[in-house]
């Protein structure tokens, strides 16, 4: 049904001209239903994207999240080479992996704050609010620069990782002398090595069995071996 959500404007061809640049265009727009929608971060060529219209009272909440990672039922293998994290992969309805190259060009114009939103397996839910985000160039490895943390009930694991370059299992940029990719089976902005790594294995809860490889997010159970039931990562323009 979100498909149909998503065509049915182009069908009509009211979109006919119109390139929403990510979901806060969209939402502006007047679509305010949750779905999958293309966006055009670089120009003439659409990225399929789950757009997130959601409000939760607060004026920060209100529409226009794209969505650029998620996890939810362990679906998608998010154990992938540098070029696929590059240009992205997954399903938009599910699992998903935006690309490294569609956040830069995201953000590398436009101010956006970062939700995480994550919700473990007994059904407590938390996030972290970040008031800004971004991702540099390929040429400086993809570097996460993220500030502004306010707590909704997570804690904060994303800090850590500011200022990081991006790292796979095939291209280590970490600040470890190990490869932190291959250690804890993921790929992200590792710093020594990570305090969340929503890209690694998707584990049903505790598992001290194979240490911290899997989905956490340590500010919230101070535990390095939980693994989160879902976690998404969205940004919203505050340009």
């Amino acid at each position: 049904m979100v498909f149909l959500v998503a065509f049915l404007p182009l069908v009509l061809g009211s979109y006919s001209t119109f390139r929403p640049f990510d979901c806060s265009d969209v939402y502006k727009s007047g679509q305010t239903v949750s779905g999958i929608y293309s966006i055009y971060p670089a120009g003439d060529f659409p990225v399929w994207v789950y757009c997130q219209m959601i409000s939760y009272g607060n004026d920060d909440d209100k529409g226009g999240w794209t969505v650029i990672q998620r996890r939810m039922d362990g679906s998608v293998n998010f154990y992938r080479p540098w070029n696929q994290y590059k240009r992205g992969f997954g399903n938009v309805e599910g699992e998903y992996w935006l690309g490294l190259e569609n956040m830069y060009e995201l953000t590398r114009n436009r101010n956006y704050m970062l939700r995480v939103d994550l919700e473990d397996f007994e059904g407590r839910k938390g996030f972290a609010l970040y008031s800004s985000f971004s991702v540099g160039p390929e040429a400086d490895g993809y570097k996460l620069q993220v500030s502004g943390f306010r707590d909704g009930g997570a804690g904060d694991s994303l800090t850590h990782h500011s200022g990081q370059k991006f790292s796979t299992f095939d291209k280590d940029q970490d600040s470890e002398n190990r490869n932190c990719a291959k250690l804890f089976l993921g790929a992200f902005w590792y710093n020594f090595c990570h305090q969340t790594n929503p890209n690694g294995v998707y584990l049903w809860g505790e598992d001290n069995t194979h240490y911290a490889i899997g989905v956490a997010w340590v500010t919230w159970k101070q535990k390095y071996a939980v693994s989160m039931k879902s976690i998404s990562m969205k940004i919203k323009n505050i340009s």
